[in-house]
């Protein structure tokens, strides 16, 4: 009767749950690799995102008067207002673009737009992942792509009246997107990488 020889079937094993391993971590991988190209894809975006700014005005908020009886009158869009002086006292009125200041941009905080940008969750489609990035502002895509005006319609907020006809888009999510598709390829391969390597040593 022949005798069988001896197999040492331990690193068969080894090199098999590694494969396992590597089964079960792409999966994982690959939903971390979307969610960090979201996360840089927001970092751009945010930075692109222009932040608002209270209108700048050429007069002052009020004006100091003092003098004899005389009517004073401040005056905003919805309607005047009619002051009566008293000789000898000084009186400290409201300017027009004090009056817009006041009703308008008293409290105003800038950055809501900036503010708004958020990230979705990973979605698996068939052997994809997606992932969403985006901005619930309702103006949000007048800013991106730009939007119409009619020249000459007065903007009481900004005690002016409109001169162009179309405001130019910003593009910080197309533009941010671009840069992104550039530098994605090396971001994977990076990642990837530095997986095999941790799983198959």
């Amino acid at each position: 009767m022949s005798r069988w020889g001896h197999c040492d079937f331990s690193e068969l094993k080894k090199f098999a749950e590694k494969m396992d391993k590597l089964e079960k971590g792409t999966d994982e991988l690959s939903v971390e690799i979307v969610q960090e190209l979201a996360e840089r894809m927001l970092a751009k975006v945010v930075k692109r995102t222009p932040v608002g700014v209270k209108p700048i005005f050429d007069e002052a908020d009020t004006v100091k008067i003092k003098g004899a009886k005389r009517r004073i009158q401040y005056s905003t869009q919805r309607g005047e207002r009619l002051f009566r002086n008293q000789q000898g006292k000084t009186y400290r009125f409201l300017t027009k673009s004090g009056a817009i200041r006041e009703k308008y941009w008293s409290g105003y905080v800038g950055g809501n737009l900036r503010r708004s940008w958020q990230i979705g969750n990973v979605v698996r489609k068939g052997n994809s992942y997606e992932i969403e990035v985006f901005n619930d502002a309702e103006y949000a895509s007048f800013v991106e792509y730009g939007h119409r005006q009619r020249p000459g319609r007065y903007v009481p907020a900004l005690g002016k009246r409109l001169k162009a006809g179309w405001v130019k888009g910003r593009f910080m999510m197309t533009i941010s997107e671009m840069e992104l598709k550039a530098q994605a390829p090396a971001i994977v391969e990076k990642r990837l990488k530095e997986f095999f390597e941790e799983v198959l040593g």
